[in-house]
């Protein structure tokens, strides 16, 4: 069956780094995307960044955009969130998901779009 694994998570300072990995298998037709989600305590989840596996086109949100990058690796079936300058704003439980298809490009970001999950790994950003 299909699995999403996700780690990476951990303590970090504010402006520190950290990279994520989703580790994903059981996919016997491929994906068309992977995309990372986060859930901050009391807060909704939300998209933060995408990338289509037809072309590696990616998609970040404007709270990540410029300071986190996905990338994948197909060798290993694994897709990567680099963060970098991290806040304590993104602190937050982060989550990968895959998706079958997704139609219209605004939604690349939108959850409901998505069909895996991952169980997530934590971020905390703390000094």
């Amino acid at each position: 069956q299909v699995q999403l694994v996700e780690s990476g998570g951990g303590l970090v300072q504010p402006g520190g780094s950290l990279r994520l990995s989703c580790a994903a298998s059981g996919f016997t037709s491929g994906y068309y995307a992977i995309a990372w989600f986060r859930q901050a305590p009391g807060k909704e989840r939300e998209g933060i960044s995408c990338i289509r596996s037809s072309d590696s086109t990616t998609y970040y949100s404007d709270s990540v955009k410029g300071r986190f990058t996905i990338s994948r690796d197909d060798a290993h079936n694994t897709v990567y969130l680099q963060m970098n300058s991290l806040k304590p704003e993104d602190t937050a439980i982060y989550y990968c998901a895959a998706a079958r298809f997704i139609y219209y490009s605004n939604k690349y970001l939108d959850q409901t779009e998505y069909d895996y999950w991952g169980r997530g790994t934590r971020v905390t950003v703390s000094s």
